[in-house]
């Protein structure tokens, strides 16, 4: 496992009675560097969606659970927010919870001419995602996808 897999790992499972406390659900963890910062985020989820307290009771909560246990020896930012409406769908429990929902997806390589392509979620595997497009499915290789999130139209 890498460090960041480890990190992300074991944030998760520190995250685990924090978010049962506060009536949240973990979305995702990820560890990340962005230019010369390390971020450690945490996305936190609810069927009716999570609010400023939600996520500042988590943060605070979390932070001192960080605190104490100390095993991130690099100088990171916390943040924890809401996975928002395109959220990205990385683990098959996100897919799972989003089969019948429209997505966009994105492919490290064309296909047919397009690397984006967008439908409704019908199926996925953990070789392939199935996705609806204009009545006709299509099946894509999921070792070949970039990125899967929802779809939302305003």
């Amino acid at each position: 496992m890498s460090k960041r897999e480890t990190y992300e790992s074991k944030t998760e499972e520190l995250l685990l009675p924090i978010a049962e406390k506060y009536g949240v659900e973990i979305y995702d963890v990820e560890y990340v560097k962005e230019g010369s910062d390390w971020y450690l985020r945490a996305y936190i989820d609810k069927p009716e969606g999570v609010n400023i307290v939600d996520c500042e009771n988590v943060s605070r909560a979390l932070s001192d659970v960080l605190d104490a246990e100390d095993y991130i020896p690099d100088a990171y930012i916390l943040e924890v927010s809401s996975p928002g409406l395109g959220r990205t769908l990385k683990k098959d429990r996100h897919l799972e919870k989003s089969l019948g929902m429209n997505v966009e997806i994105k492919m490290y390589k064309p296909i047919d001419g397009s690397k984006e392509f967008a439908g409704i979620l019908k199926a996925y595997d953990v070789d392939t995602i199935t996705i609806e497009e204009n009545g006709v499915n299509r099946v894509l290789s999921r070792k070949e996808t970039a990125l899967v999130r929802l779809a939302f139209d305003f």
